[in-house]
């Protein structure tokens, strides 16, 4: 603490003043004064001291507490109940030590999140490979007749638009996720946006002769972005597809009122079982009802998109008895 020029120039002040006090005392009033002001000047220098060494004691342990922290210790609380500049600056440290330690947490998180990202792209991406690096060598033979070389050149093609899907897919997530897409915010009528859902699956629906009907107010809208969304209700109506029989029936209904806007998908296909729907919209997740070319990124997908346009998805499912998805887009969020 004295080898602190700032706490010596401090003392040589002190001791400046009160030697000058006594000195002039000494002159004018008489010894005995003097000596009254030397004793009571020590006694404020000395207790000046100590306060000094308690509070450079206190630094000194703040000083070990962010050492601490530097070193990835969060447990510790070096909060007080008293008043006081100490206090109120250990409260702060405290506070900061909390949101360091959520931070460190989150990143943590994010590290384990994109670990498995990569662990299940990784998996997502093996299976085709595998299956177009057999074919690919079977293509090579020459004595392979001409049947066989066409369909195995149909089945690279069909894996290389499911690696371009998933790859495309895995994009778009990934800018959602990190922020990078600004969501328009624009006046979209509801049978525009159903019209441009509905269209790509054209050829689907009528492969397998499912009847779709359409039912809603025409004037009825939501703010958001035309694309993104259409992109969502493409997937999830690709699911019903997917999970309905031939010969079955796409419902799609849309209402508004003052709080929100409503889109009801349902279909009468075999449903999704209990134990699958709390996780339907994870990533890469597929269940027991799943297809065997399913990825599970599509209702991930959709879910992304419509909540990061103040909108809610429910799922309600009964098996062999159909799915329905309800979708919200809230017209203000508090």
């Amino acid at each position: 603490m004295l080898r602190n020029r700032e706490i010596q120039l401090f003392l040589m002040v002190l001791l400046v003043i009160s030697a000058s006090a006594a000195i002039i005392t000494a002159v004018f009033i008489s010894a005995a004064a003097a000596w009254s002001i030397a004793i009571v000047s020590f006694l404020l220098i000395m207790t000046a001291v100590v306060f000094t060494w308690w509070r450079y004691r206190e630094i000194k342990k703040l000083s070990g507490y962010l050492q601490k922290i530097s070193n990835g210790d969060f447990q510790l609380d070096v909060r007080d109940n008293t008043e006081g500049e100490l206090s109120l600056l250990k409260s702060q440290i405290y506070k900061v030590t909390n949101r360091l330690s959520e931070h460190g947490t989150l990143l943590r998180e994010d590290k384990e999140k994109l670990t498995d990202a990569i662990s299940d792209i990784s998996h997502q991406l093996k299976t085709p490979l595998t299956s177009m690096m057999v074919m690919s060598d079977l293509l090579r033979d020459s004595r392979l007749d001409e049947e066989k070389r066409a369909e195995f050149t149909r089945n690279l093609r069909v894996q290389l638009e499911r690696m371009d899907w998933l790859v495309s897919s895995l994009l778009k997530l990934s800018k959602i996720d990190a922020g990078t897409i600004v969501f328009k915010k624009e006046q979209i009528a509801l049978p525009l946006l159903i019209d441009k859902s509905v269209e790509p699956l054209l050829v689907p629906l009528d492969i397998k002769g499912l009847q779709v009907e359409i039912e809603g107010n025409p004037q009825t809208a939501f703010s958001g972005d035309l694309n993104w969304t259409a992109e969502a209700l493409i997937n999830i109506l690709k699911n019903c597809v997917e999970h309905t029989p031939a010969g079955g029936k796409l419902s799609i209904g849309y209402k508004e009122n003052a709080l929100y806007t409503e889109i009801t998908i349902a279909d009468n296909g075999c449903g999704i079982l209990k134990q699958d729907l709390p996780h339907i919209f994870k990533r890469f997740y597929k269940g027991k009802n799943a297809g065997d070319d399913s990825v599970g990124i599509g209702l991930a997908m959709a879910y992304s998109i419509i909540t990061s346009q103040q909108g809610d998805i429910e799922v309600k499912s009964e098996p062999d008895m159909g799915t329905s998805f309800h979708i919200k887009f809230y017209k203000q969020v508090i």
